[in-house]
C-alpha cells in the first residue's frame, strides 16, 4: 500500500477540521451521541477527499519505455535531411506575382 502524499494529508486533515466545525455549528447539537456521529462522518468525508487528490506517478517514466516507443511511428519513419542538401526552409522564397 503506497504512503499518502503531503497533499493528501493536508487536504484530508483540512476537510476533517472544517467539516466538523461546520456540522457542529449548523446542527447546533449539544447531545452526547450527536458529536461522535458528526466526528465519524467528518472522518469519512476526509478520507474520501484524501483519496481523490491526484497523485504523481513515479513509475510513469519507467512504464513509458524508451524514447522510440513514445515517439509516434510516423515521425520515426521520416529520415533526417543531410547537412549538405538544402532544406525547404533554407531556400529563398520567391515573391508571389504582382
Amino acid at each position: 500500500m503506497p504512503r499518502p502524499t503531503v497533499a493528501q494529508l493536508a487536504y484530508g486533515s483540512a476537510t476533517v477540521v472544517c467539516s466538523t466545525i461546520a456540522m457542529v455549528l449548523l446542527s447546533q447539537t449539544e447531545s452526547g451521541p450527536g458529536i461522535p456521529v458528526i466526528a465519524v462522518s467528518a472522518l469519512i468525508l476526509g478520507l474520501f477527499v484524501a483519496m481523490s487528490v491526484p497523485t504523481r506517478k513515479r513509475e510513469s517514466a519507467a512504464a513509458a519505455g524508451t524514447a522510440e516507443e513514445r515517439v509516434p511511428a510516423q515521425r520515426l519513419s521520416t529520415t533526417l535531411p543531410s547537412p549538405s542538401a538544402p532544406s525547404e526552409s533554407s531556400r529563398a522564397r520567391e515573391p508571389a506575382g504582382p
